[in-house]
């Protein structure tokens, strides 16, 4: 049976928690069968570990992103003390931001590296984002060790060279909603370009609603138009990327059960 998993959202955020029934609903009409509820801050963690434990198909990460400057920094301790619950699956969302955040960057670097160094000891996979800061994103995942756990590069909008870089340090690169766009052509040509075992599919829901969506609250149903897209590129069925995706999916985060 075809079945999407959308590797990274944040259902736990109020807009889309408030119609938490109804968006289950939509999934399972669309064949979406899991979702990654994905941390970007310490002081929400537990409403996802909260969804997480409640919903059997909903995996949490624990991590900081890099947007959030005048908060608590997060211990490599800390967030390998929660890596240890059941359903915390991966470290993350962490990695850099130049586009956003400006000036001296150097604790935004610090806290990337504290999040590799969690998921080397906690021996889980990482989410990264990086936005105008492929260079030195894939610098600190070389020094840091990044490779000995791998993970995702999340929402992925960089040229086809840092994927490929990304791929080299046992990294999948994941596609959302903006690859349907129709001025998304360069990336376009990276999802055409990759190795489908390579690839996962998000939402990164509130955020980036695909095709026909554009400009409404997203939500994980709406992985589906991702997956797609990407058969359209690669001239290839749904199908084939559905069972390719959820696949790698339950094979990068391997502490996730299909049975769910």
């Amino acid at each position: 049976m075809t079945s999407f998993v959308d590797s990274h959202c944040h259902i736990n955020f109020p807009e889309l928690y408030a119609n938490i029934d109804t968006i289950f609903s939509k999934m399972t009409s669309n064949k979406v069968t899991h979702a990654l509820c994905v941390s970007v801050t310490l002081d929400k963690f537990p409403d996802i570990f909260k969804i997480a434990n409640t919903y059997p198909h909903i995996f949490a990460s624990v991590g900081v992103h890099p947007d959030y400057e005048d908060i608590l920094e997060p211990t490599v301790e800390e967030l390998c003390r929660y890596a240890k619950e059941k359903k915390v699956v991966a470290i993350g969302e962490t990695g850099l931001d130049y586009f956003r955040v400006q000036g001296d960057l150097t604790w935004q670097r610090d806290r990337f590296k504290t999040h590799i160094q969690a998921a080397i000891q906690s021996n889980l996979p990482l989410i990264i984002h990086t936005r105008n800061a492929a260079e030195d994103t894939l610098k600190i995942m070389r020094e840091e060790g990044a490779d000995k756990v791998g993970g995702v590069m999340h929402c992925f909008t960089e040229s086809l060279d840092v994927a490929l870089e990304a791929i080299k340090l046992n990294f999948y690169i994941s596609f959302s909603g903006i690859v349907t766009f129709k001025n998304a052509t360069e990336l376009k040509e990276v999802a055409k370009s990759i190795p489908l075992d390579r690839i996962l599919i998000e939402t990164d829901s509130p955020y980036l609603a695909p095709v026909p969506y554009r400009g409404k609250i997203n939500d994980p149903s709406n992985v589906i138009h991702v997956a797609e897209e990407i058969a359209r590129l690669k001239n290839i069925s749904v199908e084939e990327v559905g069972q390719a995706t959820t696949n790698n999916f339950f094979k990068l985060f391997s502490k996730c059960s299909q049975s769910n």
